[in-house]
């Protein structure tokens, strides 16, 4: 378990409604005090102007004690349990309200009011109850059903398909009726009153919910069935530091918004629908890209996921597998072959951004989407979901992809890829962006590696593509160009060459890494996107600038809001909120850079390197083959200790390896080894890494 010295986060006033805590789970999401919630999946509008539909909340509910004197008011997030509380203090009574989306039983959203008498009176309490509800949406035809088990009842089906014939989903939702007040009679001493609220897609589905609820309120346990949830959900990972206390609260309140987001383990039940920028608390018509699901996912959230969580990775993955029709779709609308994977998904893989410009020319989305799948593979060795169940459709749809959009120059005797938009959006219409061409390289060089795998015939075309195609460098200055006709000290939107060192790890020197960062670190936009500034930090880190990388991770704090660390993306306060994409590069900082974790097609490498003021760094529950390991890293010493090795089916037995002298330690369940700090790498026992 991690310690969890930082928290809980307390606010003595409302604040800021946008800054407010979220409540989400992997299926349900709002904001506290907002009278909306969200449904993984369950958009309204055509290509354009497809939206998260909105879904009236019964669990915007304030609580009040209108005319009492001295009333102390706090708003609490506990991070360990998921769960946010209001609580009114008196020198009589304490009186606490708590709301929660549980973690397990993903079709549940609940809250409790709890009325504790603290003084020897036996004056009645009454707490009144406000809610602004009313069972009506902008975006679905709602209908009132008859009354189950007590809770109302709505349902009815969203107004408008993303596509012409597509899905209209029906939500089915009931709820507890809320009083406009409660009272705790003079006799009692303490009383609580539940109150649950489940959503569904199907009449069956939301009343098998409910009833269980309500099952667990009888026996006391709805709640700590909740906080149980989410205990194991630390349990299984933990990134610890001995360093600054704004670092530590920072890095737990990042893996805690991103881990709400995430599927729970076992049978899901429902099919997940990815993970969106500010996630299921946002996305309503014109806000949050309107829920959307960019290379934020893939890119940015996605490696923090899979090294702890693969089963929530694979979860990701099969929500991309579904999308290859539209995918397949995109290009051909577009005159190419294979899949073009939109730079805005929803619900049928078609492209949705409302602006034509970002989805005609800012395609290495794709590539981004199968990085992800790349590193699952080299991590898992997961073969069923690549022969069974979609996966190398997938990849082979998107190396053909590829190969249709280069065209060959003859005066340059390469491939080129032409009118992109790179990550960098301040250019468009541009040839051969680097990041673009590598991605595409990379996409080409797997599908190939996969094919060999399952011994299909690699066709001529990948090869020949992914080595010849143009991937933009300047011989004399000894750096990456952005496109071509880029010229030094032009302004950057964002992370973008520097992205080429890491996640993409393209083969260059120190001396060009460098460079690189060099050259884009003055140019690139203070005030742009959150997760820019992670990355160039974990460029400093591979170089062991470890004062420098801190810098540029200081950077972010100006993208985290007080107090419940709610990430904005623009550090001015714009863009969206819950920024879950800078969370994962911040995150990805740690993970990857101070660790200098790498994913490899053998291995899992290790590089570590940290500022001055960071002693300890501590990596609980890291999944590799099967395998869960912890790491335990000082300047001095790294100790690797493998916590679970599964038997059924067996998890690979491992080995680490060190660089420079080759030693090799065998990892065995429940042992420990050590040596001193140092490159190397985890690999598998019976193969070896390059």
């Amino acid at each position: 378990m991690c310690p969890w010295k930082a928290f809980p986060l307390v606010l003595t006033g409302p604040g800021d409604p946008r800054l407010l805590a979220t409540v989400t789970n992997a299926y349900l999401g709002t904001r506290v005090y907002r009278d909306i919630l969200h449904v993984n999946g369950v958009y309204n509008g055509a290509v354009g102007d497809t939206h998260r539909a909105d879904i009236p909340s019964p669990v915007n509910v304030r609580m009040m004690v209108p005319g009492a004197d001295s009333l102390a008011e706090t708003f609490t997030l506990n991070t360990r349990t998921g769960t946010f509380s209001h609580v009114l203090q008196s020198t009589d009574y304490t009186a606490t309200h708590q709301i929660y989306a549980h973690h397990s039983l993903v079709h549940l959203m609940a809250f409790s009011i709890t009325i504790q008498r603290s003084a020897h009176t036996t004056q009645p309490i009454t707490v009144q109850l406000q809610t602004p509800f009313v069972p009506k949406s902008r975006d679905l035809d709602l209908n009132q059903g008859p009354d189950f088990q007590g809770a109302h009842y709505v349902y009815g089906k969203t107004l408008v398909p993303e596509v012409e014939g597509g899905p209209r989903p029906t939500v089915h939702m009931l709820w507890t009726p809320v009083p406009q007040d409660v009272t705790l009679r003079g006799e009692e001493r303490e009383r609580s009153w539940e109150f649950l609220t489940a959503v569904a897609e199907s009449e069956e589905e939301v009343k098998r919910s409910y009833s269980k609820g309500l099952a667990l309120i009888a026996v006391g346990s709805l709640h700590s069935s909740h906080a149980h949830a989410w205990t194991m959900l630390w349990r299984g990972c933990c990134i610890d530091l001995d360093g600054p206390l704004p670092l530590r609260q920072a890095l737990y309140g990042c893996l805690y918004y991103l881990l709400s987001a995430i599927p729970p383990r076992g049978n899901l039940g429902f099919l997940f629908h990815g993970i969106s920028p500010g996630g299921l608390s946002n996305g309503t018509q014109g806000e949050d890209y309107w829920g959307h699901i960019f290379w934020d996912q893939d890119t940015w959230m996605f490696p923090n996921i899979l090294l702890f969580y693969p089963e929530a990775a694979r979860a990701i993955l099969e929500y991309r597998i579904r999308m290859l029709e539209g995918a397949l779709h995109n290009a051909q609308e577009q005159g190419y072959k294979g899949a073009k994977f939109p730079w805005e998904s929803a619900a049928t893989g078609r492209e949705v951004c409302p602006e034509e410009i970002y989805g005609a020319q800012e395609i290495h989305v794709t590539g981004d989407v199968l990085m992800a799948f790349e590193q699952y593979y080299c991590t898992t060795q997961d073969q069923k979901l690549f022969r069974e169940d979609g996966g190398w459709e997938l990849v082979g749809a998107v190396a053909q992809y590829w190969c249709s959009r280069m065209v060959w120059s003859e005066e340059e005797q390469c491939y080129h890829i032409k009118g992109v938009m790179p990550p960098d959006e301040y250019h468009y219409r541009v040839d051969n962006s680097v990041y673009t061409n590598a991605v595409a390289q990379r996409s080409l060089n797997f599908a190939a590696d996969v094919a060999r795998d399952f011994l299909i015939p690699v066709p001529e075309e990948w090869v020949d593509c992914a080595k010849k195609v143009k991937v933009p460098f300047d011989a004399e200055k000894k750096y990456h160009p952005e496109y071509d006709g880029y010229s030094p000290g032009e302004p950057v939107k964002q992370a973008d060459v520097v992205l080429l060192g890491f996640p993409l790890m393209h083969p260059m020197s120190s001396e060009v890494r460098r460079n690189d960062l060099e050259m884009y670190e003055p140019v690139t936009e203070m005030d742009g996107p959150a997760m820019t500034w992670s990355m160039f930090a974990v460029g400093w880190l591979e170089l062991k600038e470890v004062q420098r990388a801190q810098s540029q991770l200081n950077k972010c704090f100006s993208n985290i809001t007080e107090p419940f660390k709610i990430w904005v993306e623009n550090s001015d306060g714009s863009g969206a909120v819950n920024f879950l994409t800078g969370m994962g590069g911040f995150l990805q900082a740690v993970l990857f850079g101070y660790t200098g974790f790498r994913i490899t097609k053998t291995s899992l490498r290790f590089n570590p390197a940290f500022p001055d003021d960071i002693n300890k760094l501590k990596v609980t529950g890291v999944s590799y083959f099967g395998n869960k390991l912890k790491f335990t890293i000082t300047k001095e010493e790294i100790r690797i200790k493998v916590t679970e090795s599964p038997q059924d089916p067996p998890a690979s037995p491992l080995e680490a390896v060190l660089e420079e002298s080759g030693q090799q330690f065998p990892l065995c369940e429940g042992q420990s080894v050590s040596f001193p700090t140092a490159a190397g790498w985890i690999q598998r026992s019976s193969t070896k890494a390059f």
